[in-house]
């Protein structure tokens, strides 16, 4: 496959751009957005952005449009990596298909929002989308560890070694394309902050999923910004929930980034040590001025990550391991 005319750079800078924009438009909808009566809100396992009666025409629509996404993004990145393969400064054709498919399916979760407003929320639960996420990022803590440690600049051993991170890097675009494309379609497109930060970023992921097999898909200050926007993201909801748990998610996926992702941006030590030293010094602020209690939130997110990439590569390592004893020898004739 040849390379198309533009650098990749240019591209993801106007899918940025391209994202803001959607982003500003979902806002502006909630002029005219017509609303359901919500349930009353039962909990951390309830979702209040959903029809208060169930509409089997409705969800129908929606689960067909979601399944259309689904293995429509799956077809794009098996079709790159079976026939282009290689990485480049330019993109491929393949790339602007995806770009331009992910950009249909964004309209039409737009207009499905403004017409039917439910979403995939009625039918599957709120964990369910959580979790994906949560899996993405500690797959990503996963298979960068070879190239930027997990603690510190240092490596260190996982259950299964290089062959389960290797495998984790060869497929990781299948699993984070269902990540991005379930989580996008289970919300309706409203007009929270929560939501607004929460599409916005769910428009990175795809952008960053359309570029795949281009160098902007391997920049590591944008693989990073896209691990740290979570921070944003959790920190603003958080701060609109009951339990105010901005401090466990803003500083706990800050403390993520002093241990380990800031180590795979060639930073010089002196930079290193500024970024940990502002860190300490913003959460010794939080303690001063809240309490020395909210100390007890603050490994909460980066212990349940470092854990998480442990189970992960067991999981990976127990499935590699059934898998070559399952796989059937070839007989020579």
């Amino acid at each position: 496959m040849t390379e198309q005319g533009w650098r990749a750079e240019r591209v993801l800078a106007g899918g940025i751009a391209a994202g803001l924009v959607m982003t500003a438009l979902i806002g502006l909808s909630g002029w005219w957005l017509a609303r359901p009566d919500f349930l009353p809100d039962t909990g951390p396992s309830w979702y209040v952005w959903q029809l208060p009666e169930r509409s089997t025409l409705v969800m129908a629509g929606v689960w067909a449009l979601y399944a259309l996404h689904q293995v429509g993004f799956w077809a794009l990145i098996w079709y790159g990596q079976q026939r282009v393969g290689t990485y480049a400064k330019g993109l491929h054709r393949v790339n602007a298909w995806a770009l331009a498919f992910n950009g249909v399916f964004v309209l039409l979760h737009f207009a499905q929002t403004q017409l039917w407003y439910d979403a995939l929320a009625q039918d599957v639960s709120i964990w369910s989308s959580q979790f994906s996420v949560i899996i993405l990022l500690v797959w990503v803590l996963l298979m960068e560890s070879d190239r930027r440690g997990l603690f510190f600049g240092r490596t260190v051993p996982t259950p299964g070694g290089a062959g389960v991170r290797a495998w984790a890097r060869k497929y990781h675009g299948y699993y984070f394309a269902w990540a991005a494309v379930y989580t996008f379609w289970y919300h309706p497109m409203e007009t929270t902050t929560g939501h607004l930060v929460g599409f916005l970023y769910m428009f990175l992921i795809l952008l960053q999923g359309s570029l795949f097999l281009t160098r902007a898909h391997v920049n590591r200050w944008w693989t990073v910004t896209l691990e740290l926007a979570v921070l944003f993201h959790g920190a603003i909801v958080a701060l609109n929930s009951p339990k105010q748990l901005w401090f466990q998610f803003g500083w706990g996926f800050a403390t993520i980034f002093v241990v380990t992702q800031m180590h795979g941006l060639g930073l010089p030590r002196w930079a290193k040590w500024l970024i940990g030293l502002a860190y300490v010094a913003s959460a010794g602020v939080v303690v001063a001025l809240i309490g020395v209690h909210k100390l007890a939130e603050l490994p909460r997110v980066p212990a349940a990550e470092y854990v998480g990439v442990f189970i992960l590569a067991a999981l990976f390592a127990i499935g590699l391991w059934i898998a070559r004893r399952t796989r059937r020898p070839v007989s020579v004739d």
